[in-house]
């Protein structure tokens, strides 16, 4: 079976697009290739989907924890070093929302909110 199509983009909301595209260029090494009024998007890189940042002017961050769906979706980011990744993430201005979790077969991921509160997970 073939697929319909291929994910292009992964577009979170915000209302402020500049701090929330400068923090997730830093974090995916990646520089920001489009801005405008209400749309800002990272350089997309072979396969891989383009991130974008589109303005909601009442944006209200997911809550996390959330149990019946509030958080919508989050991004894993696979790192190699998760204590260093850590350290840059929240000197970016990212907000730390849980401890480490270890799992057997999935390795250690710690929680984290982006400058705009979007839930993300740092994987090894």
């Amino acid at each position: 079976m073939s697929g319909v199509g291929r994910l292009r983009s992964i577009v979170l909301e915000c209302s402020e697009p500049e701090p929330l595209a400068t923090f997730w260029a830093a974090v995916l090494d990646r520089p920001i290739v489009q801005r405008d009024d209400d749309w800002w998007s990272l350089e997309r890189r072979g396969d891989e989907a383009r991130v974008c940042f589109q303005v909601v002017a009442d944006h209200v961050a997911p809550p996390w924890p959330g149990g019946h769906g509030e958080q919508q979706a989050h991004l894993d980011v696979e790192v190699d070093d998760l204590a260093q990744a850590r350290a840059v993430v929240l000197e970016l201005g990212a907000r730390q929302l849980g401890d480490v979790v270890s799992e057997e077969d999935d390795g250690d991921w710690q929680v984290f909110a982006d400058p705009a509160g979007h839930p993300f997970c740092l994987v090894t």
